[in-house]
């Protein structure tokens, strides 16, 4: 391995880290860093000060005009546009600590959806991968104030809608469990006490998998759809406990076969959202997972 590549591969996981929170899919990311690769592998090494810097610059570059094409392209996607969910192995972040923090959950993507380009960058530089505003400013080719302003307003946009639960795994996991348990008989009841009055469920298809297409609010219509789904596939579903983005979650089959991947998010009481990715090409993380999440 020559020197190049070395450093490279150091700033990898970083990177990954940085592209996926930026693109919400893997492949993309991965696409990202084959680029950044190839202009580091051309770069005149002499010239760069800090290859951590220079590397960063350019995957967040990258990374911005991606996600501009993208959101071009999901305009003309089937119902709700949801990240692409990934199982531990794959998940593209060395900072454990985030992670726990819920930095890299599919409810906190979702959020970052709401924010511009450069305003997501800017506030993942900032304030999840604790660049100064000096290095986010040259990373995006911006003021210091512009940046600023920025991390100010997605700040403000993200914790206005963010709900900071402090739930640990063994409670998200007996949660999940008893929700496992409502749904599969279809019991109405146990749903509705499990759900929060205002609760929602966000479902991803893709218009290439059963899922609704818009958005249902409230615990009585989604403990209905639950009750539907048990009367009509009774015996042929099956849920198991697994990790997504590093927090307990479910895998989803029907006869057998993987459907969907899902998320919730609870104070430990109630369950307020659950997000549902059924589009099979988000999937691939999930395509040999079978372990479940341990509730010690």
């Amino acid at each position: 391995m020559d020197e190049r590549t070395r450093v490279f591969d150091e700033q990898r996981p970083r990177l990954l880290g940085l592209a996926y929170r930026m693109l919400c899919v893997k492949a993309d990311a991965e696409d990202v860093l084959q680029d950044a690769y190839l202009r580091w592998r051309s770069a005149e090494i002499s010239e760069i000060e800090s290859p951590q810097a220079w590397l960063t610059t350019v995957v967040t570059r990258l990374s911005i005009d991606r996600l501009r094409r993208a959101r071009v392209e999901r305009e003309a996607y089937v119902g709700p546009w949801l990240p692409e969910p990934l199982s531990d192995p794959d998940v593209p972040s060395p900072e454990s600590a985030l992670e726990l923090e819920g930095d890299l959950s599919i409810a906190f993507l979702v959020l970052l959806e709401t924010l511009s380009p450069n305003e997501r960058a800017a506030f993942l530089l900032h304030d999840v991968f604790d660049e100064d505003y000096s290095d986010v400013a040259a990373m995006l080719g911006k003021s210091e104030a512009a940046c600023r302003q920025m991390v100010h307003r997605a700040r403000e946009r993200v914790t206005a809608k963010r709900r900071r639960f402090v739930v640990d795994d063994k409670t998200r996991v007996e949660m999940l469990r008893r929700f496992i348990a409502a749904a599969s008989d279809g019991d109405r009841d146990a749903l509705m006490a499990l759900l929060a009055p205002d609760a929602a469920l966000i479902s991803d298809g893709g218009g290439k998998a059963i899922a609704a297409l818009r958005p249902l609010y409230g615990a009585e219509r989604i403990a209905w759809l639950f009750y539907a789904i048990a009367r009509r596939g009774r015996g042929r579903a099956e849920r198991k406990i697994v990790r997504v983005n590093g927090q307990p979650g479910l895998a989803q089959y029907f006869d057998g076969r993987l459907h969907s991947v899902a998320v919730i998010e609870t104070d430990g009481e109630r369950i307020f959202r659950q997000y549902t990715i059924a589009n099979p090409d988000k999937l691939g993380s999930f395509a040999c997972i079978s372990t479940l999440v341990s509730a010690t």
